[in-house]
């Protein structure tokens, strides 16, 4: 198949419009060097965000129903951190598909010995830490620390109020021994570019990062 007719498929399991716009942005890039189309989409009847973990395993069969809805796209992301119905995706589509907490961290362990990871609350992170045991890899986790206060998902990428949360997080997690971040919700895209430029370190955007893997792998042919 012609790689430039071939599609990405990016899932924001939640309904909410603006962070699947702030998705659209945040892959931009991608458009300016050919190849792969990448089409972000919203499940529109799924809560606004993806916090506790029913909303996850619900997640996981929406999710699982737009793969079905859509054979032709050439690989699929599941954009949320907690990476709703990955295993159930890969058993029914012989595309690869990836999940963007296992992309970002695998980017982070690419660029620094130890990394940290910032949630959007405090009950996601004992679901974060179970996927970084399956991984192998919680030794090398500095520490994941949640928002403090009340930011919603799609708030969590926009304004200032969040972006200082992110960075009082940031400082946290480079004090901690992180030699690179990895935010731990895909609303926060927004703020990845003046974090990283703020803090020093490398502030991985884990869709950025699912979406790299997946292009260099369809671009390579080896999909």
């Amino acid at each position: 198949m012609d790689e430039n007719a071939q599609t990405i498929l990016v899932i924001n399991p939640n309904s909410s419009e603006s962070v699947t716009d702030g998705l659209r942005m945040a892959l931009s890039g991608f458009t300016r060097i050919g190849g792969p189309t990448i089409e972000c989409v919203t499940i529109e009847h799924a809560p606004p965000g993806i916090i506790t973990q029913r909303h996850v395993d619900e997640a996981a069969l929406h999710t699982a129903a737009v793969i079905e809805s859509r054979p032709d796209a050439a690989a699929y992301i599941l954009a949320c951190y907690s990476q709703p119905g990955l295993d159930l995706a890969r058993s029914i589509t012989r595309m690869p598909v990836y999940g963007i907490q296992d992309a970002g961290v695998l980017q982070a362990l690419a660029l620094a010995d130890m990394f940290g990871v910032i949630a959007v609350s405090e009950g996601s992170i004992p679901r974060h830490l179970r996927n970084l045991r399956r991984l192998g890899v919680d030794q090398r986790l500095a520490g994941e620390i949640a928002l403090e206060g009340s930011i919603s998902v799609a708030d969590s990428g926009h304004g200032e109020e969040s972006y200082e949360l992110l960075l009082r997080a940031a400082r946290k997690l480079k004090a901690l021994g992180a030699g690179a971040i990895v935010l731990g919700c895909a609303g926060m895209s927004g703020h990845r570019t003046r974090l990283e430029a703020e803090i020093g370190c490398p502030i991985i955007d884990p869709t950025q990062a699912a979406v790299a893997m997946a292009f260099g792998t369809l671009m390579a042919g080896t999909a």
